[in-house]
């Protein structure tokens, strides 16, 4: 057990065998609450939008964009109860695929 003092301007020093236990390394994000009459420090991963070029950001937001109108459009499937309806689901569409295909090339053959 480590103890730490609170510091001017309510800083806290977090010791170097806690920092060692989780890896933190200086500019790491944490969420601060309180729970429990404790202070917990909830490891936190910022995602920066500026992480994609302009052109990846456009073609990103137009597929987001086709999903979202395909979805109200009624093309969408789900929601599904379990995850083994799903994967029935899934496979129901393979084999359902599988069919069109061996259809399409057979009809290609008889020509």
């Amino acid at each position: 057990m480590s103890i730490v003092t609170v510091k001017n301007k309510f800083q806290v020093v977090i010791p170097q065998s806690v920092r060692d236990q989780i890896s933190v390394s200086v500019g790491d994000v944490f969420e601060a609450t309180a729970e429990r009459g404790k202070i917990v420090f909830q490891p936190k991963a910022i995602v920066d939008r500026d992480e994609y070029t302009p052109a990846q950001r456009r073609r990103i937001d137009g597929q987001l964009a086709k999903s979202v109108a395909e979805h109200k459009e009624g093309k969408s499937f789900g929601p599904f109860k379990t995850h083994q309806e799903m994967v029935d689901f899934l496979h129901q569409q393979t084999k359902q695929a599988r069919n069109r295909a061996t259809r399409k090339s057979s009809k290609s053959r008889s020509r």
